[in-house]
């Protein structure tokens, strides 16, 4: 089997659609061209909390598993970084400031009921918030900065030091999804799974455009 027969690029095309939608949205167009402030961006960071933390606490639970728990990575968790940038935008009473969204609270609600139980589930969002976190994220964290002056503090989650390249990291997470060995109807069931998590994420920036767009 070729990289290009494998399942990372299978998965890859077959999410090719919604990923595009959701890197369409109104919200995330008008905040990289600076068109909305700060408080926006943050609101944004906000979210994003929410549901990488449920993300990560499902994590703890496939740590120690033989074949998931490879996916578990320490430099990829988000949610510290996320804090350190909601604090320094915010201050140290962020929390006080976020409240889910509807769209929150429904992508929240579902990565607590598919992704602490089933392997296939947690690796499709895996894979779609940080994948995507590693690829158009650096091109997010460059725009943030022309648009907004942020340099290092306000976009720490854009920030993977601990990971080296990005892109040799990246061919290794694909690898790794090719060597999993996924059971009967698995791979089926993890794409379908990663297409309703980018439709989940969208829904989320449909809520932040309502607000502040």
């Amino acid at each position: 089997m070729t990289v290009a027969d494998g399942f990372a690029a299978r998965l890859r095309a077959a999410t090719r659609d919604e990923h595009e939608r959701a890197e369409r949205s109104p919200f995330v167009e008008a905040l990289l061209r600076g068109d909305l402030g700060r408080e926006a961006y943050a609101a944004l960071l906000g979210q994003g909390h929410l549901f990488h933390s449920a993300l990560e606490e499902a994590g703890e639970v496939w740590r120690g598993d033989p074949v998931v728990g490879r996916f578990v990575l320490d430099p990829l968790r988000r949610s510290p970084a996320l804090e350190a940038d909601l604090a320094w935008l915010l201050g140290r009473d962020w929390r006080g400031h976020v409240r889910a969204l509807d769209a929150t609270t429904s992508y929240v609600e579902r990565l607590r009921a598919v992704c602490s139980t089933d392997r296939a589930a947690f690796v499709a969002h895996h894979y779609t918030r940080y994948l995507g976190d590693l690829s158009g994220g650096q091109v997010i964290r460059r725009r943030l900065r022309d648009a907004y002056g942020l340099e290092v503090d306000g976009v720490r989650s854009y920030c993977f030091d601990g990971i080296g390249k990005p892109k040799p990291f990246r061919d290794r997470y694909r690898a790794l999804l090719d060597e999993t060995p996924w059971r009967p109807g698995e791979c089926d069931a993890l794409i379908a799974e990663a297409n309703l998590a980018f439709r989940l994420n969208r829904a989320v920036l449909d809520d932040l455009a309502a607000t502040h767009c």
